[in-house]
């Protein structure tokens, strides 16, 4: 590993000899009555660089190479217009723009040339989605929300704004699916920056992988990997929003880029906020109030121990599009939470009161990236985090509380208190958990010629963990005891296109590498019969391989077969190795790695645009052959009543089922969208295959769109936006035999939300003003373990923007 990041780091500090000139160009397409052209074709004739135009037509195409080049645009039902340019160390960015003239001749013809960006991606074999979020930016929306309409994506959350949320794909959930930012693992950050965290407004597009991860992810992501890609555009621009809703929540973000043309000299910066009181109605079985006799009262009750604040902010100095490095950039990201916990696991009849967690991260960064470095088609991709993440638990309260917030009483009348002194059993707790965390991941690739490419990827990850506790004894503290997580993951992939650019693969392989130590002091005996300090320590060092592949053919044109598959591994991660008290989960240091064999097969229909119409439609068919998976115990689910969890391997099993999408679009004003997920997740537990608990199986979301131009104001756009989500209804405990009496209490419902929404974009689009309601009719949602989440709720959001991307 030290010759491959020294390696790396010289070709870095060499850069600057680089001299390869490229430029950007952008600007827009229109008919002759001046109405943008959306999905017109941009390309660049001779060279494999090609765009489609946005809603409002339009384009940007970067990394032009010197020298001149015809620049085609055609659209369906308009004559193909070409320009010619000329590109030389003085043009780094041209603004071209184009007009084109209807051909009535040509009105039914079908557009298959050139594809997006997104197209590309999901066309290269993977289980992929590329989700555009300019849209979803000027919404009250938050990123998991938008990926909650992603076919074969559940989002599971425990709440509201602030509750623990994990990601389910194809059946995979929870640690099996790894969240990166720009390729870095977001667990780095810590609990206090999240998804929800990030505005989409900061965010270019999210890569949605399923089942199969490229090598350029390096990670131990078994079921799939999620890929938030920022913003980078190094164009000078700003933008401010805020919004306010239901249950005194306010979420508000800034993000501001600045770039010295001459220099290339960058500073950006961005901020956010987000709180709320988390104070929605519940009700339940577990939602009673204990009153004489031991009588219990089912109520309607307001969350009242559940309030959840963020602060954070990230801020970046270096240099981009300079001869030496597309991006180089030195930063600090800090943040820090505040998190009352209202119940344990399950939503029981005596929630916690008082009982908070809190949160802090500093971290260090930096960045640099060089397409063509020494030569063409190199490429080198550096991205490095350091620093420190804090989390402190808070339990000191040892009276009882009943869910309409007062205190409890038992069946004489008193006011009960724990034995414990504490919320949670295990008593009073100020416990604390330092963490020294770092993250580096690098990636060379080069391009040998347009069909053959080279890739080798590392990602380090290191977690130096301190626990305490100021309750504890003085000697307990000063003997306390470290937690130490080292991984290491290496991929190397090799990619080919031929046959024109119709088949198109992707083989690679990985190794997967960590260590875990657990360092516990305590009191022995010499051999003289003194008692003396040891330190107990517990060690693992394990390895592993995996390997995988994924093809395209396109039959023809903008029909294409997709197929992927992998042997992935999954190492468990520092919560499941070494518990966190915050979240009630306890220590399991003998879990093993999960594994899995990975298949897709899917077909992709389209970006097909005939006259105003543009649709596309996807399917995908897969299998998941799990050994030793990684989950909560199964036999041991029954005890609604637990308070504390741990993560165990499940045993082995098989996930298998299919997914579908549709898309549509007609005369960039009427959208809509579709998709269904259905499969089966089996474990066999003591012999007998189950259903895995704690999973929906069978999901629907399903979306419309319609813009009106012009209303009110010239040159102004009303967007309405309806969403419908449904999930089937499914059990939080497995089957008990044929005797069914009772297994209502551990079903979740079926669920069928409904948002809808409304944004008002001024004629200078500068500022968007958006109004949303969440679950119109105020149906009750539920989701892990049966917690109920929030109810009808209303937003509004104002969204300032100068210069956007």
């Amino acid at each position: 590993m030290k010759n491959f990041l020294t390696l790396t780091f010289f070709l870095v500090l060499l850069s600057a000899h680089a001299q390869d000139v490229f430029s950007t160009i952008s600007g827009t397409v229109q008919d002759t009555s001046g109405k943008p052209l959306p999905f017109a074709n941009v390309l660049v004739k001779g060279l494999k660089l090609g765009v489609l135009t946005d809603d409002n037509g339009k384009y940007t195409i970067k990394n032009v190479p010197q020298g001149q080049h015809n620049i085609i645009v055609s659209f369906i039902g308009y004559k193909t217009s070409t320009q010619a340019i000329e590109i030389n160390e003085r043009s780094k960015k041209i603004a071209l723009n184009f007009i084109l003239e209807e051909n009535i001749e040509n009105l039914d013809e079908v557009n298959v040339n050139g594809k997006s960006k997104e197209t590309q991606l999901e066309t290269k074999g993977f289980a992929v989605n590329a989700i555009n979020t300019e849209e979803a930016g000027l919404r009250n929306i938050q990123t998991n929300e938008l990926l909650n309409t992603t076919v074969g994506v559940k989002i599971r959350q425990n709440g509201g704004l602030g509750s623990d949320v994990t990601y389910s794909l194809n059946g995979l959930s929870g640690n099996s699916v790894r969240v990166f930012i720009d390729g870095i693992p977001i667990s780095t950050y810590g609990n206090s920056f999240n998804l929800n965290s990030i505005p989409p407004s900061m965010i270019k597009n999210i890569e949605v992988y399923k089942g199969v991860v490229p090598g350029h992810l390096a990670d131990d992501a078994l079921g799939g990997a999620i890929n938030i890609v920022l913003h980078n555009d190094a164009k000078t621009h700003f933008n401010a929003s805020i919004s306010h809703g239901s249950f005194n929540t306010t979420q508000a973000s800034v993000n501001g880029l600045y770039r010295f043309d001459k220099s290339g000299l960058t500073v950006k910066a961005s901020l956010f906020h987000n709180y709320s009181d988390n104070d929605y109605k519940v009700s339940g079985r577990s939602v009673v109030v204990t009153g004489l006799g031991g009588v219990q009262t089912p109520i309607t009750a307001r969350r009242f121990n559940d309030a959840y604040r963020s602060t954070g902010g990230k801020a970046e100095i270096g240099f981009t599009d300079v001869k030496w490095a597309d991006k180089f950039f030195i930063g600090v990201t800090g943040s820090d939470d505040y998190k009352e916990v209202q119940h344990g696991a399950f939503m029981t009849i005596t929630p916690y009161k008082d009982r908070f967690l809190e949160s802090d991260a500093l971290l260090g960064s930096i960045s640099y990236h060089k397409k063509n470095l020494f030569t063409e088609g190199l490429d080198v991709n550096v991205n490095g985090l350091y620093g420190k993440r804090n989390r402190a638990v808070n339990d000191t309260v040892s009276y009882a509380y009943s869910w309409n917030g007062k205190r409890a009483i038992d069946f004489r009348g008193n006011e009960y208190q724990y034995t414990w002194r504490s919320q949670q059993e295990g008593g009073p707790t100020l416990a604390k958990i330092k963490r020294n965390v770092a993250s580096i991941r690098t990636g060379v690739s080069y391009a040998i010629n347009d069909n053959h490419k080279f890739s080798v990827n590392h990602v380090y990850s290191g977690i130096d963990r301190e626990d305490s506790d100021a309750l504890r004894s003085v000697l307990e503290n000063t003997f306390v005891g470290t937690r130490d997580l080292k991984k290491n993951i290496y991929s190397i992939t090799y990619e080919l296109s031929a046959i024109d650019d119709k088949l198109k693969t992707s083989l690679f392989g990985k190794h997967y590498q960590q260590k875990t130590t657990s360092v516990d002091p305590a009191v022995a005996t010499d051999a003289n019969g003194n008692n003396i300090t040891i330190d107990e320590v517990v060690s693992s060092n394990k390895n592993y391989d995996g390997y995988g592949f994924a093809a395209s053919y396109e039959f023809i044109p903008n029909i294409t077969l997709l197929t992927s598959a992998e042997k992935a591994i999954r190492l468990p991660n520092e919560t499941e190795v070494f518990g966190n008290d915050g979240d009630n989960i306890v220590a399991n240091s003998s879990i093993d790695p999960e594994s899995s064999n990975n298949y897709n097969l899917g077909f992709r229909f389209g970006n097909f645009n005939i006259r105003k119409h543009a649709f596309t439609v996807s399917t995908n068919i897969f299998t998941r052959n799990i050994k030793d998976r990684i989950g909560l115990p199964i036999e041991t689910s029954l005890n609604v009543d637990d308070e504390l969890i741990v993560y165990v391997n499940q045993g082995s099993g098989t996930s298998k089922g299919f997914d579908a999408q549709l898309n549509y679009a007609y005369n960039n004003n009427f959208g809509l969208n579709f998709n269904i997920s259905k499969f089966d997740l089996k474990i066999e537990n003591q012999g007998i295959e189950v259903d895995v608990p704690n999973t929906p199986f069978f999901t629907m979301n399903g979306g419309l769109r319609y813009s009106f131009k012009n209303l009110i104001q010239k040159k102004s756009r009303l967007n309405a936006f309806y969403n419908v989500y449904f999930t089937d209804e499914f059990s939080f405990i497995t089957a008990q035999g044929s005797n069914t009496v009772g297994n209502e209490f551990f079903e979740v419902p079926q669920q069928l939300s409904q948002d809808f929404g409304l944004s008002y974009a001024f004629p200078n689009n500068k500022v968007v003003v958006s109004f949303d309601v969440k679950n119109i009719f105020d149906e009750p949602v539920y989701d892990n373990l049966s917690v109920q989440k929030p109810g009808r709720a209303f937003y509004i959001k104002i969204n300032y923007a100068i210069n956007k991307f």
